[in-house]
């Protein structure tokens, strides 16, 4: 008996969770396709049986009557994710290998103690550094700029990829590092040479998670732009006013969590034929 009911309420929880995940995007999902009638007269979810479907919300996010275009925003969260990115795991895999590779202390810190420091960046509340980030750009001169929300994305990604990536590191053998010293290689072309190459799958997921904490970020752009810059949360936001039209605020949403649902659905992709082994621990 025992070993009939756990197979049905393993099932049973995972077929509630997977409604309880899912719900949220069938419900934006199916309200994009209304129009100001069908949302007001009351729960519908059927296209065609309950309510005649519209492509209303749709126009109006690029740039119908009523709505908002998402075309620059979208390309502005799309620079400034990439670049702070790319430039968090340059830089975060350099710190992360020399953190893996090499003993440094000064006094009681040491190399834990710096990995630490990493990690608590994040859990600082942005709200204590959004005032010092602000007047930082505004020195720079590049409040309201490309530029300048990089910088402060960089600043919040670069503890996610020395964190992942120092774990990734501490488990690639160190005899790598000697034979690639023994064929003549310093530290640098050990590792961009011999140890990049074996770290793929832990770069991939830590492009991932900088990606996905990089296009969600709104309280920055929120705060460090104005004109100049509109990254794709911000214009989502925008559309949220006394009245809100939730056709095409379903619409936006829809639409900016698209990007992050094809990158998981690749890395997903990735992992079920073993090309990320080892790099989830």
């Amino acid at each position: 008996m025992r070993s009939r009911l756990y197979p049905m309420f393993k099932y049973t929880v995972i077929a509630l969770w997977a409604c309880f995940v899912a719900g949220p995007f069938f419900w934006a999902m199916t309200t994009s396709f209304k129009n100001a009638n069908a949302v007001q007269g009351g729960p519908t979810y059927l296209p065609w049986a309950q309510y005649e479907p519209t492509l209303t919300g749709w126009r109006n996010i690029f740039g119908g009557a009523g709505g908002v275009d998402v075309i620059d925003p979208f390309i502005d969260s799309a620079i400034v994710t990439v670049a702070a990115s790319a430039i968090s795991l340059a830089l975060g895999s350099l710190a992360a290998y020399a953190l893996s590779r090499y003993r440094f202390r000064l006094g009681f810190i040491k190399n834990s103690d710096i990995v630490f420091f990493f990690v608590s960046q994040r859990i600082m509340p942005p709200v204590v550094l959004v005032i010092p980030f602000f007047y930082l750009l505004q020195w720079g001169g590049l409040l309201d700029s490309i530029a300048g929300l990089v910088i402060v994305t960089v600043a919040l990604l670069l503890p996610i990829a020395v964190w992942v990536m120092v774990d990734f590191f501490n488990g690639i053998p160190r005899e790598i590092d000697e034979m690639a010293m023994l064929d003549g290689c310093g530290p640098f072309q050990t590792f961009v040479r011999a140890i990049l190459p074996n770290s793929l799958p832990g770069l991939t997921v830590a492009a991932m998670f900088c990606a996905v904490f990089g296009w969600n970020d709104f309280f920055f752009a929120f705060r460090l732009t104005f004109t100049e810059v509109q990254t794709l949360p911000q214009a989502v936001v925008a559309l949220n006013s006394s009245i809100p039209p939730w056709w095409t605020l379903s619409a936006a949403a829809l639409f900016g969590v698209a990007p992050l649902i094809l990158l998981a659905l690749w890395v997903e992709r990735l992992l079920s034929k073993g090309n990320l082994s080892g790099a989830v621990r």
